[in-house]
């Protein structure tokens, strides 16, 4: 009988850890949209879409469907922003050279001049993030959170 309590309390210990990490990820992702719109005035998911479009591999811009699928976001929620990033004048879907019923997104001359004026401001937010952390941290953090999500994207219920 003692196995079987010690065995269930090492279970629900698990169990208790595995909720506390992913609610830590939740609480990140909140704050991170929560202090970008405070302190740099765009979304968290604008921030992502401008930081992914001024990518040098991604110098012909991006399909929407690439650009959904780098973000890890819907189709649908990613036109909301991308509406209104174009009505602010950063980005404009074209149709594709190759294939016309696909768009592509690329940033413009503002959304350029927009995301070069943010970086100051961007790594200044960086810097007081992770103040504390060493290089070493910072490597294994990105290392953990990697294997994270490649995990996330197998996952496969029922």
């Amino acid at each position: 009988m003692k196995n079987r309590s010690t065995s269930a309390a090492a279970a629900s210990s698990l169990t208790a850890l595995h909720n506390r990490l992913f609610f830590r990820v939740f609480q990140v992702g909140n704050m991170l949209q929560r202090q970008a719109a405070q302190e740099i005035g765009i979304s968290s998911v604008q921030w992502a879409v401008l930081g992914a479009l001024s990518s040098p591999r991604y110098q012909e811009g991006m399909t929407v469907t690439q650009l959904a699928e780098h973000l890890a976001v819907s189709r649908q929620n990613l036109d909301g922003v991308l509406t209104r990033l174009e009505r602010d004048g950063h980005v404009l879907r074209v149709p594709d050279a190759t294939d016309k019923r696909t768009r592509r997104v690329t940033m413009t001359e503002g959304g350029w001049a927009f995301w070069n004026r943010l970086q100051e401001t961007i790594e200044a937010f960086y810097a007081q993030s992770i103040h504390d952390f060493s290089f070493d941290d910072k490597v294994a953090c990105v290392h953990f959170l990697n294997k994270l999500l490649t995990n996330m994207r197998n996952v496969k219920l029922g």
